[in-house]
């Protein structure tokens, strides 16, 4: 027997989304919908998580990402109290607590779960649901109270009186009980309605009904925020973003311009971290304490050692790692490299498949060939190395400790610790002849002027 269950329901098409991705795959702060929320189940400490999705091939994608967890599906969609029975086996087998969530309100916490079970045990009652105040309560359904605080019932907007549409509490969709009570409740609900569907929110009617006391926890409207159009999608993805912003400054980073930095939900910046206007982040970063991230550069799948400085306008892609005070300038991007402590490549640089040693430097319009369209191979730089300006290097190639690099070079063979390589054709000069190049190139010009186009 499981001791607790959250219940995802994430069988919706996003048909307003006009996407042949499924909704619950959609991604806020560069991760999918449905994916948070199990993050924050997971997180709350339920012992069992089952996700509802749908039949359709497009659906399949969500099992993988969802495991080890169990993904059931919906076969036929018929409401949304019909989806979370497909659970009815994984309810009889809780004896805890029972959530039942949606994978397109996908900002939820874990301590909005907790708060949920605390709620209603704390009150005596059977059952409870999130309710939010917003600004505008608009369309959504209100939640009516009696004096004594419990919920009475939810009225839908369209049902609503002048009175109950003047109440500010409104229904966010989400229910705790325990797991055996639910299971009764969803048996117990009709699809006596115009669409003929068998609708979660009955279980309020129903329960209030065996004389059941029913409560009611409040979220922050931003965390119940729901996702059906690209236009909400952004909305939450804004949502997301204030919150992540946040959290980085109260862990001590310095976010210089925060409403114009964009983080993944998994970004981690440590203590005095500066990251100065117009940067991204996506999956997969670590910045570590007092590194600078300057505008304009894009991060992803890459780690910053404490110290180094990035940007601006550099591209560190997966695989990039750069080594404690290290500097990685302007219009540079690297991938799959490791750029060793105190390295530097300060400008106009492309540095793939590589290891770059400690303390070395890459001089501007530098080159890793790393790719000679069918694989990929790589290029060690050694400790204190000295790469020349428009340098090309053709991996497999190893470039020794200490060695020197002029600018201009093609290396296409190893070079040895210490050594100074020229890898260019060499320099002719002929004196005296720049006059008579530059006649024969006027003369070149007036001929090619003086002749009749062919329109003419």
């Amino acid at each position: 027997m499981s001791p607790s269950i959250a219940i995802i329901l994430a069988a919706g098409l996003g048909t307003r989304l006009k996407s042949a991705v499924p909704k619950p795959l959609h991604r806020l702060g560069g991760r999918p919908m449905v994916r948070l929320l199990l993050d924050a189940c997971e997180a709350a400490g339920f012992g069992r998580i089952v996700v509802v999705g749908g039949p359709e091939p497009g659906f399949e994608p969500m099992r993988k990402l969802v495991a080890p967890h169990e993904m059931l599906v919906q076969a036929e969609r018929l409401g949304t109290a019909h989806a979370a029975l497909m659970a009815e086996q994984a309810l009889a087998e809780t004896e805890g607590e029972a959530v039942i969530l949606y994978a397109d309100v996908p900002l939820i916490s874990a301590a909005t779960l907790a708060r949920m079970a605390e709620t209603r045990s704390a009150q005596g009652a059977g059952l409870a649901l999130l309710g939010f105040t917003p600004a505008d309560p608009a369309q959504y359904g209100r939640v009516v109270l009696e004096p004594d605080g419990s919920v009475a019932r939810i009225v839908e907007w369209r049902d609503a009186g002048p009175k109950e549409r003047a109440i500010r509490l409104c229904n966010a969709g989400l229910f705790s009980a325990p797991a055996r009570e639910m299971l009764r409740w969803l048996k117990a609900v009709g699809n006596d309605n115009a669409k003929g569907e068998y609708y979660l929110t009955d279980i309020v009617a129903i329960a209030r009904g065996e004389g059941v006391r029913v409560a009611v926890a409040e979220a922050p409207s931003e965390e119940v925020l729901g996702v059906n159009s690209r236009a909400e999608l952004a909305a939450a993805e804004a949502a997301l973003q204030r919150r992540l912003r946040a959290a980085a400054m109260e862990a001590g980073a310095t976010l210089i311009a925060p409403e114009t930095v964009f983080l993944a939900v998994d970004t981690e910046l440590a203590p005095d971290v500066t990251v100065y206007p117009h940067v991204v982040f996506g999956p997969g970063v670590r910045v570590g304490v007092g590194a600078v991230i300057q505008s304009f550069s894009h991060l992803e799948g890459c780690t910053v050692e404490a110290g180094a400085i990035v940007g601006p306008f550099a591209r560190l892609r997966p695989g990039a790692a750069v080594g404690e005070g290290a500097h990685v300038g302007n219009f540079v991007e690297l991938k799959a490299t490791r750029l060793g402590p105190g390295a530097k490549a300060n400008h106009l640089a492309y540095l793939g498949d590589a290891e770059v040693g400690a303390g070395a430097n890459v001089g501007a319009g530098t080159i890793t060939c790393n790719y000679d369209g069918f694989g990929k191979y790589r290029t060690v730089i050694g400790a204190g190395a000295f790469i020349g300006s428009n340098t090309a290097l053709v991996a497999p190639v190893t470039v020794g400790a200490g060695a020197i690099i002029a600018a201009g070079s093609t290396i296409t063979e190893d070079v040895a610790p210490e050594s100074l390589a020229f890898g260019r054709a060499r320099q002719t000069e002929k004196p005296g002849r720049a006059p008579a190049f530059r006649a024969a190139a006027r003369a070149r010009k007036a001929e090619a002027l003086a002749k009749p186009s062919k329109e003419g």
